[in-house]
């Protein structure tokens, strides 16, 4: 990965520490004084989303989520919990990989023509609460636009300018199954501190030389061998208790071997091709390109902005729509993210947050359609 070497180095303090609660506010402060934007969970609208956060008052303390195939809700969860939520309808990608960029404009004055390209440096975030499931896809992000031939550098400036607090999940949500895609609940790399919320305090330990400083900073103690096997025990509770699970063993070759199975067509009669799974998915980068002008014809601009293979123009290549009906575009998506990705980026597309049957209006659920296919499969082998 062609990122900074504090991004991926592994140094893990032993043991891990302790802070109170509190503390977490002089975390935020560490951190702004350093330069960073720090992001994270708040309340808005009714969700939980990731904006711009100044102090504890901004997360959604004492809130937790009930999330079902095309429902969401908040309601009132633990008090002093600052962490109790699984995660809402933003992903990271927000910021590493924005929904609109404008990668030039163009003036023309008295017949000649001056072009602009971007000259604000990138924005250096720090990202407070990425779960393991999230930071699994920040990772598969690292693999798309940071690896191999083609590096896009507008992804690679921000995420080498970008500090992650992780936080390991404690409590898994209903359409939640990371465990079986072996993303999480627990946060094993890949992040500069990573925390586990306890009753009154957090148990952190730093993932990277940059994380350590920061949490030496913190007013803290070791941690017990009894706070530790309690940290252990609550991710443990959470993977048990996931809402659901997909068998990923042979999906690979199931779905590559059943591209014209009727249960395309089953789905189609459902999906409205909305886009919202892509929108919401941490991991989908589809994206389409636009040269804007002015009425005047004096300015123009090239702006690159999120797609979607859901979305009928997408699909538009000489001439014509290569994937004319849902059903087509539906087996596309869900192809790519368990079979196509994997040839691809070495990787599944998927990190079983469960984001997709969350915010699908019509509740469908990826798992149930990966478990249907493979019955009819088998019953009609």
């Amino acid at each position: 990965m062609r990122l900074n070497d504090s991004s991926s180095s592994k140094t893990y303090p032993s043991p891990p520490i302790i802070f109170e609660k509190s503390q977490l506010q002089t975390l935020i402060d560490l951190l702004q004084q350093l330069g960073y934007t720090v992001v994270g969970p708040t309340i808005r609208d009714g969700a939980i989303i990731y904006d711009t956060i100044a102090s504890l008052n901004d997360l959604p303390q004492g809130v937790v989520d009930e999330q079902g195939p095309g429902t969401y809700r908040l309601r009132e969860g633990k008090p002093g919990a600052y962490f109790q939520y699984t995660v809402g309808p933003q992903a990271w990608k927000k910021f590493l990989h924005p929904p609109q960029l404008q990668l030039w404009k163009a003036n023309r004055t008295n017949g000649d023509v001056h072009i602009e390209l971007e000259k604000e440096p990138p924005p250096r975030y720090a990202f407070l609460g990425v779960r393991a499931c999230e930071l699994a896809a920040i990772h598969i992000y690292d693999r798309v636009f940071a690896q191999g031939p083609y590096v896009d550098p507008y992804y690679l400036a921000r995420r080498q300018g970008t500090f992650i607090v992780a936080v390991n999940c404690t409590r898994a949500g209903n359409t939640c199954f990371c465990a079986s895609m072996n993303t999480g609940p627990a946060v094993n790399e890949g992040a500069d501190i990573v925390l586990t919320e306890l009753e009154d305090a957090f148990l952190a330990w730093a993932g990277t030389d940059r994380g350590r400083p920061l949490l030496e900073s913190l007013e803290h103690r070791e941690a017990s061998p009894e706070e530790i096997a309690q940290a252990q025990r609550l991710v443990q509770e959470a993977a048990s208790h996931m809402g659901r699970s997909v068998d990923t063993s042979d999906v690979h070759d199931l779905l590559l071997n059943n591209l014209e199975h009727p249960l395309w067509e089953e789905v189609a009669k459902r999906c409205l091709t909305c886009t919202n799974c892509t929108m919401v998915c941490p991991t989908c980068f589809c994206f389409t390109i636009e040269d804007v002008t002015d009425l005047a014809g004096t300015e123009a601009a090239r702006v690159r902005k999120w797609d979607s293979c859901f979305s009928m123009e997408f699909t538009y290549v000489n001439g014509f729509f290569i994937r004319r009906s849902a059903a087509a575009r539906y087996r596309q998506w869900l192809t790519h993210k368990f079979a196509g990705w994997v040839d691809q980026f070495g990787t599944f597309g998927c990190v079983g947050c469960g984001r997709c049957i969350t915010w699908c209006p019509v509740g469908i659920d990826v798992t149930e359609e990966i478990a249907k296919l493979r019955q009819q499969a088998i019953t009609n082998a």
